[in-house]
């Protein structure tokens, strides 16, 4: 499949905290958290945020943020009918592209400990560095070839 990234904007808000919601929903219940509409939108508007095409379609996004240390993936989300179907994988090569670019040291992010993505989160190359609650902590360094 060939996909594409674009800039997110304003715009396209509603579809990022729509596929959130219903992407990490059972999270947050799982673990008696609350999801909250205005926190999603208080955190995408201080993002560098990027939508996910197939075909001109969004089909995902992901939001970043960085600093001396790291880029951080913030979120990743790719909806349901999408996933297992190399779009996670093809935006994670993406944001390392990116860190790389902006000299970065490393890409981080945080995963609930019960969320099988971490599986691909580990295949290309990131590793946990933590736990807080019901989060990983993960990380991947840089000089750490990936694959």
């Amino acid at each position: 499949m060939s996909f594409q990234i674009r800039r997110a904007t304003e715009d396209d808000l509603g579809f990022a905290r729509d596929l959130t919601c219903a992407n990490m929903l059972r999270y947050y219940i799982d673990y008696d958290l609350l999801w909250q509409d205005a926190a999603f939108d208080a955190g995408w508007s201080g993002r560098e945020n990027w939508l996910i095409l197939l075909a001109g379609m969004p089909i995902g996004f992901f939001s970043l943020s960085q600093d001396a240390r790291a880029l951080y993936i913030r979120e990743l989300q790719i909806a349901e009918d999408y996933q297992g179907r190399g779009a996670g994988s093809w935006a994670i090569d993406q944001v390392i592209d990116m860190a790389r670019q902006a000299r970065r040291p490393a890409v981080r992010l945080t995963v609930f400990e019960t969320n099988p993505a971490q599986r691909l989160y580990w295949r290309k190359g990131l590793r946990v560095q933590g736990r807080d609650e019901c989060f990983l902590r993960m990380q991947l360094d840089l000089s750490t070839p990936v694959r």
